[in-house]
């Protein structure tokens, strides 16, 4: 070899690029049906034609860091105890950057990575932490739909989607194949557009959720605990669902021109033949259905994200129906980079194995999933306990630790209105005989509240020291954030009794 030249790997191996949107329901797109949204997400509907639409695709959690921790490690989140938002990935955790960068190909991780230890508020840990105590009060706030003449709500999405944009162009100019992860903040909720793109959507075509309204009394307690720690119990007008929703498309119509610039990009560049891309999401949005908003529950607009993914040797226009999720993903880049993960998690670092299936055989042909179902997992703030979802066929069933399940037909009930579950016990024996042959949920709960109680007793007790402690609950337990000082109340000696009777003090 002459001095100079360098080792190259195999350039056929084809690159990867992988764009990860926030807080995006998967539902909401032209190629999956959207009203609103028809004609207006063209560069999404262009990868659905030509490439494979997956229209079940799910979460492994309805919040961001465990979600994304779980996805960048192949297990999900319970294996690194992912428990919450604020509870990622220890510093030394390899994650499947690692694994590519040492199969040759060059890593940029680009955006929010939003999947790391320690990082989100004090809210985020006592919230989680405290949630078995079923403290009824609100702990966040979320502002109301903004419009604005400009497009200042999208700076920071256009700043990391250039920088993605300016990396690939370097990256094609080697001579090896390159992995690119952009993630964007895009779309998230402060519900935040810009006019022209309001002005693109059609009030009338924005589909409304059926039970708009006053909250009932009678609700599943862990669904009146959600409400009300969300801020959400008194339930929300029409008016604002329909803002709201009105707002999140228009994000949409946002996010699918960032997209746009990314494939003409590669598209610039010579590579898209020889380039997967997978767009995706971390989780969704309620966006006003089930009178809520944010994620955290396992209802399809929290749970259910997209999944699209074009490629060499990926058949065009296909749809696959069978439900798959986050975790899958791991496996598909291990084939999609011609490799394994054996081959390269040669140290103590890294488990024996990951989980989830490979997408490629439904990729490249029409071929079964061995494994039908989709599984989901919660154990943070704003859930009172352990939540374990199975989606399996038309059924999706929720299993909440300490209180009734839930089910529902989705085939027959797409809003999730009504919960079957009491009216099909065979049912729920199937889909809870699944998930317990494949989850310990009982252990994963009783791991998970055994550390809620270990972190707060110690951040009680030093609070309690410091003299701090009533008015951080206080604050937290008022909504947190963007507070006014009226929006602000006590913590009353009632709150702490049931902080008491949960900690078991006398």
């Amino acid at each position: 070899m002459a001095r100079g030249d360098r080792i190259r790997f195999d350039d056929r191996r084809p690159n990867i690029v992988h764009i990860h949107a926030e807080s995006m329901d998967g539902r909401k797109m032209g190629c999956m049906g959207e009203p609103a949204l028809q004609g207006l997400t063209p560069n999404l509907d262009s990868l659905a034609q030509e490439g494979v639409l997956f229209t079940n695709s799910y979460s492994v959690c309805p919040v961001c860091n465990p979600s994304r921790a779980s996805m960048f490690t192949g297990r999900y989140p319970d294996y690194y105890d992912c428990w919450n938002n604020h509870e990622g990935l220890r510093e030394g955790t390899p994650i499947l950057r690692d694994v590519l960068g040492s199969a040759g190909y060059q890593t940029a991780m680009i955006g929010p990575l939003d999947y790391k230890w320690g990082m989100h508020s004090i809210r985020d840990q006592v919230g989680s932490w405290t949630r078995s105590a079923m403290i009824h009060r609100p702990i966040s706030r979320t502002p109301l739909p903004e419009v604005t003449a400009d497009d200042s709500p999208y700076r920071r999405d256009w700043q990391w989607t250039w920088q993605a944009c300016d990396w690939m162009r370097e990256a094609s100019a080697r001579r090896s194949p390159f992995y690119c992860y952009l993630t964007t903040g895009l779309v998230h909720p402060a519900f935040r557009a810009a006019q022209r793109h309001m002005d693109m959507i059609d009030p009338d075509a924005i589909e409304m959720p059926p039970d708009i309204g006053p909250v009932s009394d009678d609700d599943h307690p862990v669904m009146r605990y959600i409400r009300i720690t969300k801020n959400c119990d008194k339930g929300l007008s029409r008016a604002m669902v329909r803002q709201i929703r009105h707002v999140y498309c228009a994000m949409i119509v946002a996010l699918d021109e960032m997209v746009g610039r990314v494939l003409d990009t590669l598209d610039d560049l010579g590579v898209r033949d020889n380039t997967y891309i997978v767009f995706s999401s971390d989780h969704g949005e309620m966006a006003g259905e089930q009178n809520q908003i944010l994620k955290r529950t396992m209802y399809e607009p929290s749970i259910h994200g997209p999944m699209i993914v074009t490629g060499p040797d990926v058949r065009s226009g296909a749809e696959v129906e069978t439900p798959v999720s986050l975790i899958d993903l791991y496996p598909t880049f291990m084939d999609m980079a011609r490799t394994s993960y054996e081959e390269h998690a040669l140290t103590e670092r890294f488990p024996e194995s990951i989980e989830g299936e490979s997408l490629m055989p439904q990729l490249a042909g029409n071929a079964p999933r061995e494994r039908d179902w989709a599984f989901a997992e919660y154990n943070g703030d704003r859930v009172c306990t352990g939540t374990y979802m199975l989606r399996r066929g038309q059924w999706k069933y929720v299993h909440y630790v300490g209180f009734d399940p839930m089910l529902f037909d989705l085939q027959a009930d797409p809003w999730e209105v009504n919960d079957v579950a009491s009216a099909q016990p065979e049912i729920v024996g199937q889909m809870h005989r699944v998930l317990t042959d494949n989850f310990d949920c009982e252990a994963i709960d009783a791991r998970a509240k055994a550390y809620d109680r270990e972190c707060f007793t110690a951040w009680r007790e030093k609070t309690l020291a410091d003299a701090t402690y009533r008015d951080t609950m206080a604050h937290i337990y008022s909504g947190f954030d963007r507070q006014c000082i009226e929006d602000i109340m006590p913590w009353t000696d009632e709150d702490e009794e049931q902080i008491v009777a949960w900690l078991g003090e006398e």
